[in-house]
């Protein structure tokens, strides 16, 4: 029997799958809880584990629903691969908010549907990987302005007293060690 499943991805824990979530919804189609797989992480690689938990429970014939190519992956060569794999095992691909990605419309045109196909996602999981590099470089942009305004980033820095050299000398000294001590343990 042929089965419907999802895939949802948002790069954080903080952000929302509702906006996903309600396009898979509104499309009345049967699917189970089950068949909905979610990562709340980056989309940079394919080691995610919802992903490749997915990966193992889709089949042949069965159709995968995607609300866009970003939520696939960010890197161009990623998406292309996920998606042959996906053809290669005979598994349809609907991406929500690209009519023309639907594998299921094209079945029975021999080479043509294909060839639409493989047009409209090289450009698009193109754009998927500039939208990554684009963020990269808003991010490093908005350190650097940052960090020109004086803002300080990481765990702030220990006060040591004044008088830390001799405080340490002092606990140093209380504390003898064996010189046939195992030094892992110390």
């Amino acid at each position: 029997m042929q089965r419907n499943y999802a895939y949802l991805r948002v790069s954080t824990k903080e952000q929302n799958l509702d906006r996903q979530l309600d396009a898979i919804y509104d499309l009345d189609i049967q699917i189970d809880e089950r068949d909905i797989y979610v990562d709340k992480q980056s989309g940079k690689d394919f080691n995610r584990p919802e992903w490749q938990a997915l990966k193992r429970s889709i089949r042949t014939g069965d159709t995968l629903f995607i609300h866009s190519l970003d939520r696939l992956g960010r890197n161009k060569q990623g998406i292309l691969n996920e998606w042959q794999w996906l053809i290669d095992n005979n598994i349809y691909i609907v991406v929500l908010d690209m009519p023309l990605l639907d594998t299921r419309k094209y079945k029975d045109l021999d080479g043509i549907g294909e060839l639409v196909t493989n047009l409209v996602l090289q450009i698009l999981s193109w754009l998927a990987e500039q939208e990554r590099t684009n963020i990269k470089v808003r991010q490093r942009e908005g350190i650097d302005s940052a960090l020109k305004k004086g803002v300080k980033f990481g765990r702030p820095s220990v006060q040591k007293p004044k008088n830390f050299k001799e405080i340490y000398k002092q606990c140093i000294c209380q504390v003898k060690i064996p010189l046939y001590s195992n030094p892992k343990f110390l």
